[in-house]
């Protein structure tokens, strides 16, 4: 015979290296499958990890929304300043028609009948309060 050491092969046994290695590989397999088993019994670990999921999934839907709100109050203000322009020059047309009717004289003559009406309308407020306060309907 020869000093080599023999082989499972040769003859049919696991020489002592071979059973060595054997349970090297069966010890790491089973500690991996103790942390798997630790990991699944840990609940405040797993709460914990789905606490952080939900959220980080609650911060990306307040980003997306966020954005979302950023873009329609853009487009509303764009909006907004176009009706506003075009409501500036209807009045701009309008006031210029008006100026127009009334000739050279008409900025005074325009003056004059904004103090009548602010007038009438202080008149009428007047009126009203000193009839509540004598009784008479």
């Amino acid at each position: 015979m020869t000093s080599e050491p023999r082989t499972h092969s040769e003859t049919g046994t696991p020489t002592p290296e071979e059973l060595r290695e054997q349970v090297e590989h069966t010890r790491d397999e089973l500690g991996q499958t103790l942390e798997a088993l630790a990991g699944k019994a840990d609940v405040k670990a797993q709460a914990k990890e789905k606490a952080a999921a939900a959220k980080d999934q609650a911060m990306e839907k307040a980003a997306a929304a966020k954005d979302q709100a950023m873009v329609k109050a853009a487009a509303a203000k764009d909006q907004a300043m176009v009706k506003a322009a075009a409501a500036k020059e209807q009045a701009a047309a309008k006031s210029a028609l008006v100026a127009d009717r009334l000739g050279p004289n008409g900025k005074p003559l325009l003056m004059a009948g904004v103090a009548v009406a602010v007038l009438l309308l202080i008149w009428r407020a007047r009126g009203r309060g000193n009839r509540r306060g004598s009784g008479r309907r």
